[in-house]
Formats: C-alpha cells, sequence, structure tokens
C-alpha cells in the first residue's frame, strides 16, 4: 500500500514551479537580497530541519515536547473530546503524536506541510499508528488560505489548530497577524489553537542556537541555493557562500543571512543577479516574544487567550487560544 493509500485524503496545493521562479527572482532583485524561509523545505531541506532539531544547542525542540508530554492532560482539557486537529507545518509529526495520545477520543487529523514528500511519508506513518483515526494530508502553503476537509464521522467536530516549534516567528507581527486572522476564520466560531512560542531569552543562547558547532543550520540555509540550481537552472557556488545568524535585540528576532564570500555573478533562469564579496542574503526570521506580547498579538488576531503553559527555565511557551465570538 502506497503512503497516499492510507491517508483518508491527499490534496496537493504545492506551490507551482512559477511562484518559486518569481519569488527568487523578485527576492535577488531587492538592494537586501532576500529569499523566502518556506522554500528551503524541499525534501532535503526537511530531512537537515530534522537534525537541527536534535542539536544539543537547539534548545526549542526538546523543551516543547518536554511541556507537550509534562501538561498534555491540561492541555487536552482545554482541547476537549472529539476534536478535528489541523497542524500547519507538520513536518515529521513528532510533537502531534504527544498531543493526539493526550486527547480524548480525537476525530481527525489534518497534516498541512509544503514539502510534498516528506509530508506524505510522515502522515501515512501516523495513520497507521493511528488506525481508529481519520488522517488527511495537504500539501499547500499554510501562510495562506486553505480548506479543511471535512469530518465523515462527525461533521461537527471542533476544530483546533496545532502550530508548534515557535514557527509563528518566521513571520513579521504583521503577517503573524494575518496569518492567525486567516487561521482563526478557517477553525470557525467555537475552534481553538495550540500554539508553541519562543520567550526573549539570554543572546548568547540564541545565537548559540542558531549557529550550532555542527554547521547543520549552515547546511539547511545553503541547500535553499542547491534547490535553485536543482529546479530553477541556477549556477550558485553555494561554497562560496557562508552562513551566521544573530540576534537583534531591538526587533526582537534572530536573522540568517548567506554571506557571498567574493565577489560573483549569479545566474537563475537566464537572469544575472551581482553579489559584492560580504554581500549578503536575507533567508529568514525568528521572532521571539514575552508572554504579554504574545497575547496581544493573538487578541489582534481575533482570538482569546485561555491559557499559558512555559518550562522551569522560561524557554519556551505554549498557549491554548479561543476563537473570539463576532
Amino acid at each position: 500500500m502506497s503512503p497516499q493509500e492510507r491517508l483518508e485524503s491527499f490534496d496537493d496545493l504545492a506551490p507551482e514551479p512559477d511562484d518559486f521562479l518569481s519569488d527568487v527572482l523578485t527576492g535577488l532583485s531587492r538592494p537586501q537580497k532576500k529569499l523566502p524561509c518556506k522554500y528551503i523545505y524541499d525534501e532535503r531541506g526537511s530531512q537537515l530541519f530534522d537534525q537541527i532539531c536534535e542539536l544539543p544547542e537547539y534548545y526549542p525542540t526538546r523543551t516543547e515536547m518536554a511541556l507537550l508530554a509534562a501538561k498534555g492532560a491540561e492541555i487536552a482539557a482545554c482541547v476537549g473530546p472529539s476534536a478535528q486537529i489541523v497542524e500547519y507545518g507538520c513536518g515529521s509529526v513528532q510533537k502531534i503524536r504527544l498531543l493526539l495520545d493526550a486527547l480524548q477520543h480525537p476525530v481527525s487529523y489534518v497534516a498541512v506541510d509544503i514539502s510534498r514528500e516528506h509530508l506524505l511519508n510522515a502522515a501515512a506513518a501516523l495513520a497507521e499508528d493511528y488506525p481508529g483515526l481519520e488522517v488527511h494530508a495537504l500539501c499547500a502553503d499554510f501562510s495562506k488560505p486553505f480548506d479543511v476537509p471535512p469530518v465523515s464521522k462527525a461533521p461537527d467536530a471542533r476544530r483546533v489548530g496545532f502550530f508548534p516549534g515557535s514557527t509563528l516567528g518566521n513571520f513579521n507581527r504583521k503577517d503573524a497577524v494575518g496569518f492567525l486572522a486567516s487561521a482563526a476564520q478557517s477553525l470557525g466560531t467555537g475552534g481553538g489553537m495550540v500554539i508553541g512560542v519562543d520567550l526573549k531569552k539570554d543572546e548568547a543562547l540564541l545565537n548559540a542556537a542558531y549557529n550550532d558547532s555542527q554547521g547543520v543550520t549552515a547546511q539547511f540555509n545553503l541547500n535553499l541555493l542547491e534547490r535553485i540550481n536543482r529546479e530553477l537552472k541556477g549556477d550558485f557556488d553555494a561554497g562560496s557562500f557562508t552562513f551566521r545568524a544573530h540576534y537583534d535585540d531591538v526587533k526582537g528576532r534572530v536573522e540568517s543571512y548567506l554571506y557571498s564570500s567574493r565577489e560573483q555573478s549569479v545566474r537563475v533562469d537566464g537572469h544575472n543577479f551581482k553579489f559584492d564579496k560580504g554581500e549578503s542574503i536575507h533567508t529568514e526570521n525568528s521572532h521571539k516574544y514575552s508572554v504579554a506580547e504574545f497575547q496581544n498579538l493573538a487578541e489582534d488576531a481575533g482570538f482569546e487567550h485561555k491559557r499559558v503553559w512555559i518550562d522551569d527555565d522560561a524557554l519556551f511557551s505554549i498557549h491554548f487560544l479561543e476563537v473570539a465570538a463576532r
């Protein structure tokens, strides 16, 4: 049986190659060159991110998973019985297993991710391990609106979003509010959201987490250049770029860049881009929030903040939100 055959449904709404090309050409034409971080997550990028999550410096994954395990019963009480769970950016579906094991008779799970093969394999494995659960897979850019598959067993099931990993931090505040507002609309009246949010903390700890000693985060970012070469007729010499990330205390975010180690010219689908020595490509932001800052953001997006759980070292937070009555 193929991975797709194990699923209740699979919908492929992945960005078209022309969208990828347009975004790359636009980003490389800016005075500050920029590439959207969502395109890092092809199959190879997703595999590298799984490795990042295991790194000793990278505290978010293990801290959030420990919180989910320790507070699962309390989170489940907020979610309620017989819910449909919609996970935005599901990756390898590790964290959802902790939540599913704590929930009372969940009826449906919708895995949403932009990396098609990674998504299919992960969702199919989960469907095999949870035979009583309707498992749907949706290959899509979750930052854009999409239709949530209906639950055949329980059409009126409560919808609850699951957005772990502090992935919300990749958005600027305006886009974060926009994403959450769109999620609130699709989850509907009575819907909820379980969301992981990385907290503001010591700058040295943040810089170490995003500049790991093994260089896996560097490979993760450089893979985007390799993907452009593979899919968009690019000729990036990835070996002539170096990766660095740093925390900007004023903006409250870790900024990630690829720096050209020499003066060079790069072609993408026949378009030429010049790089000075030391010129950078901005690849990703990872915003950090205080609890109060995130509560205000969620309320601006149409949610009511109900609960928050924080680890003993105050590194990471998990929040439960409910769609506000309209």
